[in-house]
């Protein structure tokens, strides 16, 4: 593949998609692709996410099936160029290596023999091999600041939880309290029930969307003087 001729349907779509890869990225290949680094990618990979969320949001199977696509795409890509570092160089047999490695040592109630493991004692031993993986790590360690608010706030709140810290009590929030005590609130409250607060907001909004376009279909926004 890497000497520009066809995707051949002999190999696995797998191998087609690394061998396509590899050819934009070497010389000949396509300029767009060869002036890329991870931090260039970065808002791609963001973007991918949000739209497979949407997709499997909306029942569209078809787009879940293409933005599955496009997100597999961004690793395939990460791991090409990881390729090339000088020192410390990897690729996509490796990242798919280490995923492999982690999630049979992480379920041990699986392909060991701890034997059959549910609910609060499933986490609890999740927990344990994570920190026997990295024994400096903190409960709340790993946490990307960059997630969207209420997704933070659950995944804190959920942490702590789980680490034996009690999390707020959402009934005992105070009416004139501020904002974000109230907002914490309502995340504890979710986190309590099992709902994902993020999706209970954004299936909020698509249908408050869907509403007020069948409503009043928007026009273009007008400039105020």
């Amino acid at each position: 593949m890497t000497d520009g001729g066809p995707v051949t349907r002999s190999r696995s779509a797998w191998s087609d998609l690394v061998a396509v890869m590899d050819r934009l990225r070497s010389p000949g290949g396509c300029p767009w692709d060869a002036e890329q680094t991870h931090e260039s990618l970065l808002r791609y990979a963001v973007e991918e996410v949000h739209e497979v969320v949407e997709a499997v949001e909306s029942g569209d199977r078809d787009a879940m099936r293409e933005e599955l696509g496009d997100l597999l795409l961004q690793v395939v890509f990460h791991a090409r160029l990881a390729q090339e570092h000088p020192d410390e160089p990897f690729d996509v047999e490796d990242v798919a290596r280490g995923v492999v490695e982690k999630l049979v040592r992480r379920h041990p109630h699986v392909f060991g023999d701890a034997g059959a493991v549910e609910g609060a004692d499933l986490h609890r031993q999740w927990d344990r091999i994570k920190r026997e993986e990295k024994p400096a790590r903190g409960a709340l360690d790993g946490i990307p600041p960059s997630l969207p608010a209420l997704a933070r706030a659950q995944k804190v709140v959920s942490r702590l939880r789980r680490a034996g810290y009690p999390p707020p009590v959402a009934d005992a929030v105070p009416d004139d309290a501020d904002l974000g005590s109230r907002l914490l609130a309502l995340v504890v409250e979710a986190e309590g029930r099992g709902v994902d607060a993020e999706g209970a907001l954004r299936r909020t909004l698509r249908a408050v969307e869907a509403d007020a376009r069948e409503a009043d279909p928007p026009g273009p926004i007008q400039d105020v003087d």
